[in-house]
C-alpha cells in the first residue's frame, strides 16, 4: 500500500515525492502504520524556511526587509479525527525519529470558550520535551480565539521537516505556516495569505512565547521562488518582490551555533530598542499615555517606528540622549513602560539601549539603499556595484555585533568570505535573522558555489564543524497551495 496525489498539482517539486516516500516508509513503524485511517483522505501543506538577506532584527522597528524563501521546507499532513483529540507525530532532521504528542481539544477550552493565551503558554511550558507542540496546537487556539473557528473534530498531524532547527532560517515559522495551511484547507477556513502570516506570528508570540517579528511568517507564506520578498514592517506591508541580477546568487552557511529567537540576547536587544524609542519620545516631546509595562505614544513624526528616523536626525537630536545601557528598575521609575506588546522590562536586568536603537535606524537606511540598487539597475552589475551591495551586508553584520548579537563562529564565517573576496566571486556576508549564532547569508556571483564550498571547508578546518550550505529557493505556501493524498 502507498499514497497517491488525488488533488493538487505538486509534481514539479522534488521534495513532494520525497515526503510521500517518507509517509510510505513509515508503514514499517508500528506506531505510524495505524496513525492515519486508510479510508480517509490526507491534506498536505508545505512551507519553506527563509534566508534573511537584509533587514533582520530591524523588522520590529518598522524597517524594510528583504527575505529569500529557501529550498528546504516543512510538510504537514493532516487527517480529521472524530475523537476530538489532537495527535501529532513529528519526524525531524531527515530522520525517522518520531515524537508523539496527544491532547484532548478540551484542554484548549474552558467552559466552551478558548483558553487565554497566558494559560496556553503555561500549559505548553510544563514539559520542555513537549514544548515544540505549542507551535502546532497553538494554530488551533489562535484560529479559535481570533477567527471564532469551531472545531467539532480533532486532527492527526504528521510533520516532516527539512528546515533544520536552530540555524536561524525560521524552522518555527515554516512549522506554524505549514500547520495553519493544512488546518485551513482540511477544515474549510478561508484565510487570505497576509492574514494567515499574521495569525502564525500570534502563535509564536502568544502561545509559544517567542518575541519574533512577522517577516519570517510572511516570507514562508507569501515568498516567491528565486525572488527577494520586499516587506515594510509597519506592520506588514508587502511591496512585491525584487529579482537578483542574473549573475548574482545568495547562499546560507550554517555556523553550527544554535540560534533561538526566544533566547535572552534577542529578547533583551528587542526590549532595549523599545526602551530607546520610549526615551526618544520624551526628548521629542511626544505625548505618552499610560505608566505600566505598556504605554501608547502619540507619534505624528515617525508613526511609532524607529525605522522612520533618518541617520542624520538620529545623530543630531537623539543619540547623545540615549544611555549605553539601563537597568530595568531605573527605566521603569523614569519612563514607565514601552510600546512593545511581546516583551517585558525586567527590573533586575541590564538592557543595551543606544546600540540597538542605532541598529534600527541605520539598518533601515542600509536595506533601502540595498533595495534601491537592485531596483534601479537593469543591466548587468559592475564589480563596483556588487561590492557596494556586499559592503552593506558587512556593515549590517558589524551592527549586529555592536548590539551583542554576534558570535565567534558567525564572525569567522564572515571573515572567511571577506578574505576570499572579489577574486573568488564573493562580495558580502552577514548574520541572519535574530543573530547570536545561526546562519550567515553570502552574496556572490552565481557561478561562485565552489568558493562558498571552500569557505565552508576552511571553517571546518578551523572549528571541526561541517557547515550545512543552503542553496536554492522554493515558493511560499500560498503559491504552493495544498494537495490531497489517499491510500491505495
Amino acid at each position: 500500500m502507498g499514497y497517491e496525489v488525488i488533488h493538487g498539482n505538486a509534481s514539479h517539486h522534488a521534495d513532494v515525492a520525497e515526503f510521500i516516500a517518507v509517509l510510505n516508509s513509515l508503514d514499517a513503524h508500528p506506531e505510524m502504520r495505524a496513525f492515519f485511517d486508510s479510508k480517509s483522505n490526507v491534506t498536505v501543506a508545505r512551507a519553506p524556511g527563509r534566508l534573511d538577506v537584509m533587514g533582520g532584527i530591524a523588522d520590529y522597528s518598522g524597517s524594510l526587509v528583504l527575505e529569500l524563501p529557501i529550498a528546504e521546507a516543512t510538510f504537514v499532513a493532516l487527517q480529521k479525527d472524530d475523537s476530538r483529540n489532537l495527535r501529532v507525530i513529528s519526524s525531524l532532521d531527515d530522520t525517522t525519529r518520531m515524537l508523539t504528542f496527544t491532547m484532548p481539544f478540551g484542554q484548549l477550552e474552558e467552559r466552551g470558550k478558548p483558553i487565554d493565551y497566558d494559560d496556553a503558554q503555561r500549559y505548553f511550558s510544563r514539559d520542555v520535551s513537549e514544548h515544540w507542540a505549542a507551535y502546532v496546537a497553538g494554530v488551533f487556539l489562535v484560529l479559535m480565539r481570533e477567527l471564532s473557528t469551531r472545531f467539532n473534530q480533532g486532527a492527526r498531524l504528521f510533520i516532516s521537516s527539512r528546515v533544520p532547527e536552530g540555524k536561524g532560517v525560521s524552522s518555527s515559522a515554516a512549522l506554524e505556516v505549514a500547520t495553519m495551511m493544512a488546518v485551513a484547507a482540511a477544515f474549510d477556513v478561508d484565510i487570505p495569505p497576509r492574514q494567515l502570516a499574521l495569525l502564525c506570528q500570534r502563535v509564536e508570540n502568544l502561545v509559544v512565547g517567542a518575541p519574533c517579528g512577522v517577516m519570517d511568517q510572511m516570507t514562508s507564506v507569501c515568498g516567491e521562488e528565486n525572488q527577494l520578498l520586499e516587506m515594510c514592517c509597519q506592520p506588514a506591508e508587502l511591496r512585491g518582490t525584487i529579482e537578483l541580477p542574473g549573475d548574482l546568487a545568495v547562499w546560507g552557511i550554517d555556523s553550527g551555533v544554535r540560534h533561538s529567537v526566544g533566547g535572552g540576547d534577542y529578547g533583551s536587544v528587542r526590549a532595549g530598542t523599545f526602551m530607546g524609542y520610549r526615551i526618544i519620545a520624551d526628548v521629542a516631546g511626544l505625548r505618552v499615555i499610560g505608566d505600566g509595562q505598556r504605554v501608547v505614544i502619540e507619534d505624528p513624526y515617525w508613526n511609532g517606528y524607529l525605522a522612520n528616523l533618518t541617520p542624520e536626525e538620529f545623530e543630531e537630536r537623539f543619540a547623545k540622549n540615549l544611555p549605553e545601557t539601563m537597568i530595568g528598575e531605573e527605566f521603569a521609575a523614569l519612563y514607565g513602560g514601552t510600546t512593545d506588546t511581546v516583551t517585558n522590562v525586567k527590573p533586575e536586568q541590564t538592557y543595551p539601549i543606544r546600540a540597538p536603537v542605532a541598529h534600527a535606524v541605520y539598518e533601515s537606511s542600509r536595506v533601502n539603499t540595498f533595495a534601491n540598487l537592485l531596483r534601479e539597475r537593469r543591466a548587468p552589475f559592475s564589480t563596483q556595484e556588487k561590492v557596494a551591495l556586499g559592503q552593506l551586508m558587512y556593515d549590517s553584520h558589524a551592527s549586529y555585533s555592536a548590539c551583542g548579537l554576534g558570535s565567534a563562529a558567525t564572525d569567522t564565517l564572515v571573515e572567511l568570505v571577506r578574505t576570499a573576496g572579489v577574486d573568488r566571486g564573493l562580495y558580502g556576508a552577514k548574520i541572519t535573522g535574530g543573530g547570536s549564532g545561526g546562519t550567515v547569508a553570502v552574496l556572490g556571483n552565481r557561478d561562485a558555489f565552489t568558493s562558498v564550498r571552500d569557505v565552508a571547508q576552511s571553517f571546518y578546518k578551523l572549528t571541526g564543524y561541517h557547515p550545512y550550505i543552503f542553496s536554492g529557493s522554493s515558493p511560499g505556501s500560498a503559491a504552493f497551495g495544498h494537495f490531497l493524498l489517499r491510500r491505495v
